[in-house]
Formats: structure tokens, C-alpha cells, sequence
């Protein structure tokens, strides 16, 4: 059941991003995108059954190292009937510059069965570095080189939905991110435009399919995966549906309610 987790997280957080914010984006507009108390709040289904919820939402802002920042937080959870065969707790909480150009600290809480992962990324774009420390015995654990404008998984999504530039068919995007364990180049291909239904409603949404050869885990177990998220074709770019193929299936996420 681990699988169930790690093909959301990877679906919903993966980097597709053209590059960073631009200053003509008007303060706002931006401000609109990111209120705090935005909500997104997912159903998660493996095959017919459901197995899970997952909520995207934006934190109140904060001083982070007397730097202002911005807040994100993902958690995933799974349900009563999944917790019988594998049980899923998990935190994913990031913080960037106002404007989402570049990352200052990741977080990571995971409980998955008997898998525990509690880590923080520290960004420190001066010096082209971000260094990956356990949170349970504060030892370091990686150096990952980086360069200006490197996003963390989960700003990725905030970031992509505040750039000024309109979605076409066949646009390519791309962005810098990382992880802590490596530093990738993301790239997506905005592949149609199409109506897509889910139990929060019905949008005219963009079909975007990323290039999953980065990706680890059950990703790269997969010869045959796929990965295909929609956003809906509009300015605020809401992530309502995303479908994956795997190893062990197919699992889908759909928008069930959005707060602003």
C-alpha cells in the first residue's frame, strides 16, 4: 500500500515549471493566488476503492531566518479500509521568498507502515547549496549543488500557477528542484485541453504529461508508467484531477472541495 502515498505525493508535487516568477507578475494578482487559508482537498482512489484523502493548502506567512516567506503544506492520510493494510501519515510543509523563486526550507514528516522519514532541506542559494538534515537525531545527510531559482517539490505547484504566460497545447515547461537526495531539471508537456469531471465539479481543464525518467521509487520500478495531472484553463491553474499508472495499478486523485 505504499505505492498508494508515493504515486500521489509524486503526481501531485512533480516539477513543471517554466522558470521563475516574473517581476511584471502584478503583487495583486500573486496575492490573490496565495491567500492564506486556500484549500485543496483530494480523494484518493487505487483501482475502484478509496483509499485516502490528501489536502494542498497555504499557510499564514511568516519570518523564516529574518527573511519574510511564504508557507505551503501537504498532508496525506490514508482511510480506515487502507490503514488495515498499510497505513499512510504524512507532512510535506515548504517555505519560499514572497514572490515563489526560490526555496528556503522543506520539510518532511512520513509515516508509511513500518517507513519513517522525518527531514528538513535547508536552501541556501548564496553558495549554490542545499543540504538535507534528519529532524529525529540532527545529523546531516546530503549536499545536493544547486542554482538560483531551485524550487522544493511542493512550491513547484504554487509557482507554475502564478506565472503570467498563458498555457497553449504543446507548450514544454520546466524547472529547476530538488529533493535533498538530487538535483533534476523537471519537464512537462501541456498535451490537450479538455473537460474533465470531478465530485467538485466540472472544468475546462489542461491535460499536462511530465517526463517521469527522474522520478525514483515505484516510478522507476514501472516500465510503463505514466503520469498525467490536469489543471484547469483558466488563471488560477487549480490542480483538480491527476491519474498515474504503476507497477501495482492505477491510482487516481480528484478535487472534491476548494476554499479560498
Amino acid at each position: 500500500m505504499k505505492t498508494i502515498c508515493m504515486a500521489l505525493v509524486l503526481a501531485l508535487l512533480v516539477p513543471f515549471w517554466p522558470g521563475s516568477v516574473s517581476a511584471s507578475v502584478e503583487d495583486a494578482q500573486r496575492e490573490r493566488w496565495f491567500q492564506p487559508g486556500e484549500r485543496f482537498e483530494y480523494n484518493v482512489r487505487w483501482g475502484i476503492f478509496n483509499v485516502g484523502r490528501a489536502v494542498i493548502e497555504v499557510l499564514e506567512p511568516r519570518e523564516l531566518d529574518g527573511r519574510p516567506a511564504r508557507g505551503f503544506r501537504m498532508t496525506a492520510r490514508t482511510n480506515s479500509f487502507a490503514d488495515a493494510f498499510y497505513k499512510v501519515r504524512d507532512v510535506n510543509e515548504s517555505w519560499t521568498d514572497p514572490d515563489v523563486e526560490g526555496s528556503y526550507l522543506y520539510i518532511t514528516d512520513i509515516s508509511e507502515g513500518s517507513y519513517r522519514r522525518d527531514f528538513e532541506l535547508r536552501f541556501f542559494a548564496h553558495n549554490g547549496t542545499a543540504e538535507l538534515w534528519s529532524r529525529e537525531t540532527g545529523l546531516h545527510k546530503n549536499t545536493v549543488r544547486i542554482y538560483p531559482g531551485t524550487l522544493d517539490p511542493l512550491s513547484v505547484l504554487f509557482a507554475f500557477r502564478a506565472h503570467p504566460a498563458p498555457l497553449t497545447v504543446g507548450t514544454v515547461i520546466r524547472q529547476a528542484v530538488t529533493d535533498g537526495k538530487k538535483y533534476v531539471l523537471g519537464q512537462a508537456t501541456v498535451v490537450a485541453r479538455e473537460t474533465v469531471k470531478t465530485p467538485a465539479g466540472e472544468f475546462d481543464a489542461f491535460c499536462v504529461v511530465p517526463d517521469i525518467r527522474d522520478l525514483g521509487g515505484v516510478f522507476a520500478k514501472s516500465p510503463d508508467a505514466a503520469l498525467l495531472i490536469w489543471v484547469t484553463a483558466d488563471e488560477r491553474r487549480l490542480p483538480v484531477m491527476v491519474k498515474s499508472k504503476v507497477l501495482v495499478g492505477y491510482f487516481t486523485a480528484e478535487l472534491v472541495d476548494y476554499r479560498e
